[in-house]
């Protein structure tokens, strides 16, 4: 059985100087301590999924991800807890015959089956997934297909209860995630009052444009429209997917030490340190009150 999550997660109030110098407020969004095993916004994304693959009668649970994919691990632990089968076709075929990194093993330890695919086979999978296609996973159903980070219209709407946890948003208000596959950012956006605004951090290299698309087509999904009340940062990536530069690392162990907040690197260090450099520059008006959602654990040492 899967354990309860813990709702709402704290929201805990951040004094850091340059917020304090530009009239901004800071608070965090403690999502990070949301569940012990399907942590952040892999849980909140996965729970309206996994609800539906149990009243749907599924057995099995297929998906998608990298090396050290968050999202394969969650889905790994939450079939083995619900009593699913799980299967995750891995970006990499080089892996396969390697010995296992931590992210992997302990996907497999929570049950999962890995099969690794070639870069291009694996874009056709993704691909076929979004479109609910079947393709090179045909052998493993009947299954529930889950899309590559968990993002889809169910994904959306579980995403979307986390503004119902913060008081009295507003006109000053803007809730930040970072963005990945654009699911947080969209059930975020959709959640929000009149008033308030969204505000996602890249954290690829050469998605403008394409994360604006996903975060749209989400919301249509979700929805049946689109909404206009966010945006995307693309100026703080760090130079790709999973690149920590050794500025941002060091910004994000100062930070640690100074609130005592475990910061994920992939993510939550390119979330922060955007807005600081954001507040720095002005791009926030006196008043402004952020919300930062942070999403995940770091990974361990």
């Amino acid at each position: 059985m899967l354990e309860p999550a813990l709702l709402p997660t704290p929201l805990v109030d951040c004094a850091e100087e340059v917020f304090a110098r530009a009239g901004v407020e800071l608070r965090l969004k403690r999502d990070d301590l949301l569940h012990p095993s399907v942590p952040g916004n892999k849980w909140r994304k996965l729970a309206p999924n996994l609800a539906a693959a149990v009243e749907g009668g599924h057995r099995r649970l297929l998906t998608f991800g990298g090396a050290y994919s968050t999202h394969l691990r969650a889905v790994a632990a939450a079939a083995a807890a619900l009593g699913l089968e799980s299967v995750g076709l891995v970006r990499g075929e080089e892996l396969a015959g390697r010995p296992r990194n931590w992210s992997l093993a302990a996907a497999e330890r929570a049950g999962m089956r890995l099969e690794f695919l070639g870069r291009a086979e694996y874009r056709e999978a993704t691909g076929r997934a979004e479109a609910g296609d079947g393709g090179s996973w045909r052998r493993w159903e009947p299954c529930l297909v889950l899309p590559e980070g968990g993002s889809n219209a169910l994904a959306v709407t579980g995403a979307a209860v986390i503004p119902a946890e913060l008081p009295d948003l507003g006109g000053r208000d803007v809730v930040c995630c970072p963005v990945g596959t654009g699911g947080t950012l969209a059930g975020i956006a959709a959640g929000l009052p009149p008033g308030a605004r969204a505000l996602g951090v890249a954290v690829l290299r050469g998605g403008e444009g394409y994360l604006e698309a996903e975060v749209a087509r989400l919301h249509r999904a979700a929805y049946g429209r689109e909404f206009a009340n966010w945006r995307i940062d693309h100026g703080h990536h760090g130079g790709g997917y999973g690149r920590v530069p050794a500025e941002l690392a060091a910004f994000a162990a100062g930070f640690e030490r100074r609130h005592g907040v475990p910061v994920e690197l992939r993510y939550v260090a390119k979330l922060l340190a955007a807005l600081a450099d954001l507040t720095a520059v002005g791009a926030f008006p006196r008043g402004t009150r952020l919300t930062a959602v942070v999403t995940g654990l770091p990974d361990p040492v």
